[in-house]
């Protein structure tokens, strides 16, 4: 099969799983700048732009580049979004929830307490009404979205004391993501801060933190959070999933040419894709070894569960008494995974539970 006939019967890609570049037209030589807000340590995260950048390149025959920057080497981990409203990056690489300081709604489209599971938030995303009414609310900051790969269901974070009871959360200095959580787990005396991954480590051996929750078993022992808190709990009721995202500079993409918008397009999949699925694989492996290391399980109680859930409810009950475009995206995204859980009690649920119950050859 010749290369027309490849791309016009696989689609871009094919063309790429395939590791064909596609002819493109005569057109100048793009070359982009990519600042992600986590480190190059994270090879699951950070990996997931990498992989961007070698699915541009491959498609586009080199005619089409982005360059990817760690966190701190063109801006500070946080400084992403103001740098695309001005213009000075093409793209970005972050978790929403980051810049709740500017508005609380920037964490709908990475995660909420008692929010969507990945299946679910890559449905309300592409097929509900998430993606269209995000990108609204996001073009006064000059960017589009597009999924850079899912952690699936994170775990509850790590403790230096345990954590039998709500009281025990009274006065704890936790690492979070931020955002509605943040504002949750300051109902039930948490003393929350928001700091980039790179720094997290030394404030937890110095004490500067008791607690941090980050992302689950692969990229935490990465970090080394095990040698200075031993208790590790689950579920992470604040993250049923987290959605890292690219934003995209809107001016610089309508820029593109057609091809290079199809080709960005089909790459940030291909990078997503390949995130989520690392995980899967990751995750397990790292469980074991760091049990095998004397870290210790532990799961969050119902009665602390429940505060987290009534605290939460209260929060968004507060910011839609505030803002009528919050309220229109939560109650969407509610209205969706009320459908999802009804699914999923006849599906994923039941299988799942049988499946944790018997003995695999």
């Amino acid at each position: 099969m010749d290369r027309r006939s490849l791309i016009k019967n696989a689609g871009i890609a094919g063309v790429l799983a395939a590791g064909v570049a596609p002819a493109v037209h005569a057109q100048a030589a793009v070359r982009w700048r990519l600042a992600s807000s986590f480190p190059k340590s994270l090879d699951t995260i950070f990996g997931s732009a990498e992989k961007l950048s070698s699915a541009v390149k491959a498609m586009s025959g080199g005619k089409f580049e982005i360059s990817v920057h760690p966190a701190g080497e063109l801006m500070p981990a946080f400084g992403v979004v103001d740098a695309l409203q001005g213009d000075t990056i093409d793209m970005a690489q972050t978790a929403a929830y980051y810049f709740t300081g500017k508005d609380p709604i920037f964490a709908f489209s990475c995660a909420v307490p008692f929010g969507l599971t990945t299946l679910q938030m890559a449905g309300w995303k592409d097929h509900g009404n998430g993606r269209k009414l995000l990108d609204a609310f996001f073009e006064k900051y000059n960017f589009k979205t597009a999924s850079a790969g899912n952690t699936t269901t994170q775990m509850g974070g790590w403790y230096r004391k345990e954590i039998k009871t709500v009281a025990d959360l009274k006065g704890l200095k936790m690492r979070m993501g931020g955002g509605v959580f943040g504002e949750a787990m300051a109902k039930l005396g948490v003393v929350a801060q928001n700091m980039p991954a790179g720094d997290v480590y030394q404030a937890l051996e110095k004490g500067t933190l008791d607690a941090v929750e980050f992302v689950g078993p692969y990229d935490d022992e990465k970090l080394g959070f095990n040698k200075v808190a031993p208790f590790y709990y689950y579920p992470g009721w604040w993250e049923g999933s987290a959605d890292l995202e690219f934003f995209i500079n809107i001016k610089k993409y309508n820029a593109l040419s057609p091809e290079n918008k199809a080709i960005l397009d089909a790459a940030t999949r291909v990078a997503a894709a390949d995130m989520t699925a690392k995980y899967q694989v990751l995750n397990p492996i790292a469980l074991k070894n760091l049990v095998a290391n004397k870290t210790q399980l532990k799961p969050f109680s119902k009665e602390l569960m429940d505060a987290g859930f009534k605290a939460s409810m209260e929060t968004f009950a507060e910011h839609e008494a505030k803002s009528p475009e919050f309220k229109k995206i939560h109650q969407d995204m509610r209205a969706f995974q009320k459908d999802q859980i009804l699914w999923n009690r006849f599906s994923e649920y039941p299988f799942n539970q049988y499946m944790a119950q018997v003995k695999l050859p």
